[in-house]
């Protein structure tokens, strides 16, 4: 192992010049913090400046670091500690593993005091983060446990009619326990008061904000449009994919016999952090709630809880960053609902959607940002400070005005008379996403209108009975043709 490149990381490693075996706080506090958080090492024998000087006594000085580790550290962190190298120089090295049974507790001096890691720095636990480790060390997670309210107070028609919805399935009783709304003995959960339509979870709110320019105060007007929402977790989720779909635009761009969309945002990358935000946030913080602020340039999508293990994502690689849950059966319940992944990909996922977007480049990659305290996603708008973006506005307001004059209801209603007026604004919406997108898929059709996949597919084959639309080239890489 090479010493050098061990020290100067800041978040996985710490280094102390030499034992102070009078003072063991001042080390102890990155064991108790290492076994809280996500491991790491701590290496005897550097200065502050990274200077490697070595230690005098190494074998004595291991003794007694093992030594204090049992007497201070409350419980007993999983730990090894081994001798390096450099020249004629020794170094003692204690490699601290993520520990179980949290909280770790530094115990001295009449002081009992879980410590987390910030940075390079190993600091008190804050009332929050020691509840959850709390709960982590039990093996619970705050979703999981029995909330303080009553089930018959509370209604589920909004999860229920969403999961028809998108599942094509009824949601019966026995589901209640399934789901992990209620426990065992018919307690609501947590999880339940989160999902219920009128969710009594004061703090899970969401607040929208379209700012006017590129901060928060940016001219007479500071804000555009500015929302709040409360409710069931899934109630807010389509507002606030709905309040971004409304304050951006979707220019397009003709290409020969067909056009190319150019979204302000990626749909799938906006529905992936508004997700991401509400099921992993910390719901034991109870003066914060998630907040999506759009400014002209980007959108800051805040949730309170920082990353579940702890770990800053300075200089990680996101594609191989572990998924971990904060709440397990919240992020299940959305899974069932097919508006996230089992298996956990939403980083992926949001770098992907971008990469594939047509005006895509390196200075418009998302950005994630997080510490034990905050998550922000930064999502940036990839048609601002483009030359084409007036011209491509305009085309947008012309391609809306053909589309009201070609696909109104008054001449679908020759097409397809025996339609009534709901199912003819349906067909209508369809017309007009399929001429904005010949590409477009069934499914993103299904999820964009909201409705089952046999609904959608009913929808299809009576326009393509009536020679209203055709398909051209296979299901996959083929694109529709309005006749």
């Amino acid at each position: 192992m090479d010493i050098k490149q061990l020290i100067g990381e800041a978040t996985d490693y710490d280094k102390k010049l030499a034992l102070e075996e009078k003072k063991p706080k001042s080390w102890c506090k990155s064991i108790s913090a290492f076994a809280n958080c996500f491991g790491g090492k701590l290496i005897f024998g550097v200065s502050n400046d990274n200077e490697l000087v070595g230690l005098a006594d190494a074998e004595g000085d291991a003794e007694k670091i093992s030594e204090a580790i049992k007497t201070h550290l409350n419980p007993i962190p999983e730990f090894k500690l081994y001798f390096e190298k450099d020249g004629e120089k020794i170094f003692v090295i204690v490699e601290v593993m993520k520990g179980q049974q949290t909280p770790y507790y530094y115990e001295g001096d009449g002081q009992l005091i879980a410590f987390m890691r910030i940075g390079n720095e190993s600091v008190p636990a804050t009332p929050s983060q020691l509840r959850e480790l709390v709960l982590r060390g039990s093996g619970e997670s705050y979703d999981s446990l029995k909330s303080r309210y009553d089930f018959d107070n509370m209604s589920f028609t909004k999860l229920k009619s969403v999961y028809k919805q998108r599942t094509g399935n009824t949601f019966e009783d026995t589901d209640y326990e399934s789901f992990g709304l209620i426990d065992e003995k018919g307690n609501l959960t947590n999880a339940g008061a989160l999902l219920a339509d009128e969710s009594p979870v004061r703090h899970s709110r969401l607040f929208c904000t379209r700012w006017n320019g590129l901060t928060k105060a940016s001219g007479i007007v500071d804000a555009l449009d500015d929302k709040e929402y409360t409710g069931s977790l899934v109630t807010l989720l389509q507002a606030g994919t709905d309040f971004v779909r409304n304050n951006s635009k979707k220019a397009w761009r003709k290409v020969g016999d067909g056009r190319i969309e150019m979204p302000d945002y990626p749909d799938r990358a906006v529905l992936e952090g508004v997700v991401n935000a509400l099921i992993h946030r910390n719901y034991m913080e109870i003066g914060s709630e998630v907040h999506i602020d759009m400014f002209d340039d980007r959108i800051e999508i805040y949730s309170p809880g920082g990353m579940v293990s702890g770990i800053s994502l300075e200089g990680k690689n996101l594609l191989k960053i572990p998924s971990k849950r904060r709440n397990p059966i919240l992020a299940d319940i959305f899974s069932r609902l097919k508006y996230m992944e089992r298996r956990g990909s939403g980083f992926k996922k949001i770098l992907a959607d971008y990469e594939g977007q047509v005006e895509f480049d390196e200075t418009k990659m998302p950005v994630f940002d997080a510490d034990n305290d905050n998550f922000t996603l930064t999502l940036y708008n990839l048609n601002y400070g483009t030359n084409y973006a007036t011209q491509v506005n305009e085309n947008v307001i012309e391609n809306v005005i053909e589309n009201v004059i070609e696909f109104s209801e008054e001449k679908m209603k020759q097409l397809m008379p025996e339609y009534s007026k709901k199912k003819l604004t349906k067909a209508c919406e369809i017309l007009k996403m399929i001429s904005e997108n010949p590409n477009i898929s069934i499914d993103e059709l299904r999820i964009a209108l909201d409705v089952t996949d046999r609904t959608i597919a009913r929808y299809i084959s009576e326009l393509k009975d009536k020679g209203i639309i055709e398909r051209k080239g296979p299901d996959n890489g083929g694109k529709w043709k309005i006749k």
